[in-house]
């Protein structure tokens, strides 16, 4: 029998590019945000919108992860982003490391304010991969049930935010606000959660409220 003696695992070898992504925007003051979800959460658009209404304001770039198609980034290109670098996994279900450290040979730093990583929609292997990112952001929408936090506590536990999209549908859904954020913060006690509708525009200035605030902390290189 052959022994294999293997030096480094592929995680290992994702924190050490993710490591080094960290400190290379960290240099920069660059707010970087991990935005994760399922499949139709509303995360292209909630991103669309806070192109359209923060562009001028901020500067954004984003690099989009998907499965098979560059349709995502397209839209956000039509929206004004600064910089849409678009990722194909063909087939694989989350964005790693060496993928973004590509993606970013295409932008710089020095030319940034935020930059909002949308990660392949799926609420279980992309907990456990490091983007270099300073904060994951999940959303979910209120299609989706109260109880997402408990059957993906992963995603959650190692979120900062946890956006509730599509409230403008809450009349028509089995779902409790109250309950959502219960049960995230049985799983993560210190999530923060913000309530918003892109079709209506309701708690969308929270949300770049919450935004202008973190990417303030990481300008002056306080803890977020």
């Amino acid at each position: 029998m052959t022994k294999v003696t293997v030096n480094k695992s592929a995680r290992q070898e994702n924190d050490e590019l993710a490591a080094v992504i960290r400190q290379r925007l960290a240099e920069h003051g660059v707010l970087t945000l991990n935005l994760v979800s399922s499949p139709g959460s509303g995360k292209t658009s909630l991103l669309e919108r806070t192109v359209r209404d923060l562009s001028g304001e901020l500067r954004l770039a984003t690099i989009v992860g998907d499965v098979q198609t560059e349709r995502d980034a397209e839209r956000l290109r039509e929206a004004g982003a600064l910089l849409v670098q678009p990722i194909t996994t063909g087939g694989l279900c989350h964005l790693d490391a060496r993928m973004v450290t590509a993606a970013l040979e295409r932008l710089d730093p020095e030319s940034l304010d935020i930059l909002l990583i949308e990660n392949v929609g799926n609420l279980v292997c992309p907990s456990s991969y490091d983007l270099g990112e300073d904060m994951k952001v999940v959303i979910i929408s209120v299609t989706e049930g109260d109880d997402k936090p408990l059957k993906y506590p992963g995603m959650f536990r190692r979120s900062s935010l946890m956006v509730i999209n599509k409230t403008d549908l809450l009349d028509h859904c089995d779902f409790e606000m109250d309950a959502v954020v219960t049960n995230a913060r049985k799983v993560n006690g210190n999530i923060e959660s913000l309530a918003v509708s892109c079709r209506s525009g309701e708690g969308l200035d929270s949300w770049y409220d919450w935004l202008r605030t973190q990417h303030e902390r990481k300008r002056r290189k306080e803890p977020a």
